[in-house]
């Protein structure tokens, strides 16, 4: 029996920090798994664009392997055949050497070497000098505490190993919902959907779903499980805002009709340009003074920026004649989307979170005052809103 390890990829080159948390911005791509939702101490039965809902994702070059390159190593990462599994150009064979032809000090300092300048695909086999070589290999593997997770992407490996690393830092045994985090060019759907099949059989989570996926492949993950007998996702995270609308109003109550698949939003306050934290300026404290949020402050100053928030400004009267805060306004806007299970809030503090969702001066037993908004977002008013934004997605049929 041979067998081949594929350890971490070296740190590839993938899309911004912007890019994963508030939008697409010009440069480098990448899709990522990303784990979690919910979860629990036990598990259970005792035992992660814009009308694209027609553009099926583009397919691989006929005859090509596509190549990623190792942050400050240069190695270059190639598929394993039509998988999802990303192995460096150049690996590392222990035939003959490891655990006969030299020590295994010199083993280690090779190995060392090899994962340095980017190789993560090491090779050994049973009849590699009777075992040795395995022990060897296993033995310089484990005291180096190398990770065999991909880190990014949605390969078979890279779903079961992301999740399995989670729960060990949730300190669970299982979550309520796996998400994928970005779809990946480079792993085949149905891989995709099997890998998530399988960690619900094995029960480590209850349900899987997609954040950041265009209708088009969540309908091809769909049917793909639906021809295989597999499971299908069960919810879409979406960007949603008063300036990110299309996706959420024109694209997925489209999917919740056809075939179930929900929505939960983040970003209800387009990081934070829909407060009036910013007013024309960029607070010390706000997060767009954290390293590497550059991306975020040039955007509060820019021209589209400035008229974003002279568009909230002019939404204050309908916030003042609801009783409530343009943040709790947009909370509530988002929550009225159809197929919106949820919408995700990200706060720095205790203080902030009350104050969204209206809770400061508010009995724990009585109703949200922050639900009290939506229930007062009639047709008019919504209407109203529209009006200001300019912004209203219309059909393309």
């Amino acid at each position: 029996m041979q067998v081949s390890i594929a350890c971490t990829e070296q740190n590839l080159r993938s899309r911004s920090s912007e890019d994963r948390l508030c939008g697409p911005r010009p440069g480098p791509g990448g899709g990522n798994g990303g784990p979690v939702g919910g979860g629990h101490g036990n598990p259970p039965g005792g035992g992660p664009k814009s009308r694209a809902a027609l553009v099926p994702r583009p397919p691989a070059p006929a005859g090509a392997l596509r190549e990623s390159t190792g942050r400050g190593t240069g190695m270059k990462y190639r598929n394993l055949g039509k998988s999802g599994l990303r192995v460096s150009c150049l690996g590392l064979g222990t035939w003959v050497t490891f655990g006969s032809q030299i020590s295994d000090e010199t083993a280690e300092d090779v190995l060392t070497v090899a994962y340095e300048h980017g190789v993560n695909l090491f090779d050994t086999a049973e009849v590699y000098a009777a075992g040795k070589a395995e022990r060897t290999l296993g033995n310089i593997l484990k005291s180096k505490g190398w990770r065999a997770e991909t880190e990014r992407g949605l390969s078979r490996k890279h779903i079961i190993e992301g999740l399995q690393g989670s729960l060990d830092r949730l300190q669970l045994e299982y979550v309520d919902i796996v998400f994928a985090n970005r779809s990946d060019p480079n792993s085949p759907m149905e891989e995709i959907v099997r890998a998530m099949t399988y960690v619900i059989n094995q029960g480590l989570a209850l349900y899987w779903g997609t954040s950041r996926w265009s209708a088009a492949e969540i309908m091809e993950a769909y049917s793909m499980a639906r021809q295989f007998n597999l499971i299908p996702p069960v919810c879409e995270q979406a960007e949603n805002h008063f300036f990110q609308r299309e996706k959420v109003e024109m694209q997925l109550p489209e999917l919740y009709h056809k075939i179930g698949v929900g929505s939960v939003t983040w970003s209800p306050l387009a990081c934070g340009l829909i407060t009036s934290k910013y007013d024309g300026r960029v607070p010390d404290t706000c997060k767009a003074t954290v390293k590497g949020y550059q991306w975020l402050k040039e955007k509060v100053q820019s021209e589209d920026g400035k008229k974003q928030q002279a568009r909230v400004m002019d939404l204050l009267p309908i916030a003042h004649q609801l009783d409530c805060t343009v943040a709790q306004l947009a909370i509530a806007w988002c929550l009225r989307s159809e197929g919106v299970s949820s919408v995700l809030l990200g706060v720095s503090s205790a203080e902030q979170l009350m104050e969204h969702l209206g809770s400061l001066q508010q009995k724990l037993s009585s109703p949200l005052p922050i639900l009290k908004v939506l229930s007062q977002l009639t047709p008019q008013t919504v209407m109203e809103i529209d009006a200001l934004l300019g912004n209203k997605s219309h059909s393309k049929k």
